[in-house]
């Protein structure tokens, strides 16, 4: 079996991370290498190449999915005046909804209703379900057994964010106040899974809805995939925050 230098080992991993179109997991970054790499070691290796990006136009960041390249925020502007149509844009209501369902999982159409004070339209949850944001998980045992919503891994991938953890505190979003009202209240029974628990520095990330509000652009975070494969799905190329292209197929 070929014995590779750190240095090339590097090389492999750097390119095999910019050709990539989906965040790599270190499972997959360890198959390069016919697992005869340590994850241990990937990690090192990703902190040596994440050092050798400091300070150029894209980055290295982990997301739930894994970790990948990405543009930063700061040049988002002016990669847009490539792309100057604006995606579709979800509605005040969709994405209440949303919220309410990052914030609170695992929530039921219920529950969603009693934090907004209206009824929650079908169209509203399917539209979060078809983009591959919110799932069901489960069910609650209460009559009609309805369903517990939670959010996915996409939905963290496109946020920007490796963990619930990472969400912005709710003193930091505008749906704190007035938009949703009973949601602090919600707050005192939210969920966060442990083992989703990530330690990626996010002080970078916007918040939830100044993000999907944001008229700038491309795919769904502040910071967008850096490398676009022209066979890619548009759900997952166009570049900036959150102003949402059209739902997977």
């Amino acid at each position: 079996m070929e014995v590779l230098n750190p240095q090339e080992s590097l090389r492999i991993l750097e390119a095999a991370l910019l050709c990539a179109h989906q965040p790599m997991s270190l499972r997959e970054m360890r198959q390069l290498f016919d697992d005869t790499v340590s994850a241990d070691t990937v990690r090192s290796m990703l902190a040596e190449i994440s050092a050798q990006w400091e300070g150029r136009g894209v980055m290295l960041c982990e997301v739930a999915s894994g970790w990948r390249f990405q543009t930063r925020s700061d040049v988002q502007a002016y990669l847009d005046r490539l792309n100057p149509e604006k995606p579709p844009r979800y509605s005040r209501a969709t994405l209440e909804t949303l919220a309410i369902i990052a914030y609170k999982q695992p929530v039921t159409r219920g529950d969603i209703e009693d934090i907004r004070g209206v009824t929650v339209s079908s169209q509203i949850v399917r539209q979060l379900e078809e983009r591959g944001w919110v799932e069901v998980i489960g069910h609650r045992d209460a009559p009609g057994r309805p369903g517990l919503y939670a959010t996915t891994r996409q939905f963290l991938d496109d946020m920007g964010l490796s963990s619930l953890a990472q969400l912005p505190t709710l003193e930091g979003l505008p749906v704190a106040q007035g938009l949703l009202p009973g949601m602090e209240d919600a707050m005192d029974d939210t969920v966060v899974d442990p083992a989703h628990a990530g330690s990626v520095e996010s002080e970078d990330q916007p918040s939830l809805l100044e993000s999907v509000e944001s008229p700038s652009g491309v795919a769904v975070t502040a910071d967008a995939p850096a490398v676009i494969p022209a066979d890619q799905d548009a759900s997952a190329t166009d570049g900036a925050p959150l102003s949402f292209p059209p739902s997977h197929p």
